[in-house]
């Protein structure tokens, strides 16, 4: 089982070479959440469909590409039943952790919280209202 997990903002760290991230990561068992995949996913769909962004398409489908190639490389966990059990019960007891822009992050504090993982991450704002969930920032 997986002790850490990163959140979308690490692995993000982590493709854009962060050293200490980086480093933090090869020391650990660590994974990521299918959360994260499609954070991932959605910001690059939405940055290569951009207009905008036509005459920008070969890097913005490098960086997409990068980002598959690492996402081959890290165990990728589920958002289980139990995970959904803990998220449930965690909005049910926590009001304010139901705000629309909390919504993804509280999936991935529920997969963590269900396999008694830790998540590195910068948001202490928000993962720090999570009863009873560890949290590690590796910048």
């Amino acid at each position: 089982m997986c002790q850490y997990i990163l959140d979308t903002d690490h692995v993000s760290l982590i493709l854009f070479n962060h050293p200490q991230v980086t480093a933090n990561a090869s020391q650990h068992q660590i994974a990521v959440t299918v959360i994260t995949v499609q954070e991932l996913f959605n910001g690059w769909v939405g940055r290569i469909n951009e207009p905008s962004q036509v005459n920008n398409l070969p890097a913005l489908y490098t960086k997409l590409w990068t980002t598959v190639k690492y996402l081959q490389t890290v165990e990728i966990l589920d958002f289980t039943s139990e995970a959904d059990i803990c998220l449930k019960q965690l909005l049910k007891e926590n009001p304010p952790l139901r705000k629309n822009r909390l919504q993804k992050d509280m999936r991935i504090a529920a997969i963590a919280l269900s396999l008694n993982a830790t998540v590195a991450t910068r948001n202490h704002r928000d993962f720090e209202q999570v009863p009873g969930l560890a949290i590690v920032d590796w910048t």
